[in-house]
């Protein structure tokens, strides 16, 4: 592995361990084995490295769903997106936060970045959005409003489990997740 990624390595680590605050360039650099001052050879700064961790996050959560067969109906199609973002919530909270909660820098926003399709997994989203227009299952209202609109539940519903807001264990927060969900993919048929 080269420097580059084992530093990359040991950043998400530490993020998905400490959290975002977790990280510095100090202990990224003992981790890896090298000087604080090696890592600006290939980081300029921390914000730089920890948007390199979130795209390689974002890239792994698309290749993930890519590579697994999914189901041609689009209903389907967003109930599995919904169960595998939830499940990665529960299973990396502190990566997800800093992915999809917190305040960056270099953070996709909506409308503009979205509607250039500069948004890994929101993209899925609406494409699975969209196949469900063509499919004749879905009403056809703006794709990237509905996407929004889906992801803004989903993403919630984590905060509000995250922060303690929502007072049951992981396996009945992921049956509400998909009840709830449920609720809004009826919302957007026909």
């Amino acid at each position: 592995m080269r420097t580059k990624e084992r530093i990359t390595a040991a950043a998400t680590y530490l993020l998905t361990e400490h959290g975002a605050a977790g990280v510095t360039m100090r202990k990224v650099a003992a981790a890896v084995g090298i000087t604080p001052m090696a890592i600006y050879q290939y980081f300029p700064d921390r914000e730089t490295l920890l948007n390199a961790v979130a795209d390689a996050a974002f890239a792994e959560l698309v290749r993930r769903w890519e590579s697994a067969d999914r189901p041609v109906a689009a209903d389907e199609r967003l109930r599995e997106m919904l169960l595998d973002h939830v499940d990665f919530a529960l299973e990396q909270p502190r990566l997800y936060d800093y992915m999809f909660t917190e305040r960056r820098d270099q953070a996709r926003q909506f409308p503009d970045d979205f509607r250039a399709r500069r948004s890994p997994t929101l993209n899925l989203v609406a494409d699975a959005i969209t196949a469900g227009v063509e499919q004749d299952l879905f009403r056809d209202e703006d794709v990237w409003e509905t996407s929004l609109m889906f992801a803004a539940l989903l993403h919630g519903l984590i905060q509000l489990h995250h922060g303690d807001r929502v007072g049951m264990p992981d396996p009945a927060f992921r049956t509400l997740c998909l009840r709830l969900g449920e609720r809004m993919i009826n919302e957007l048929r026909k």
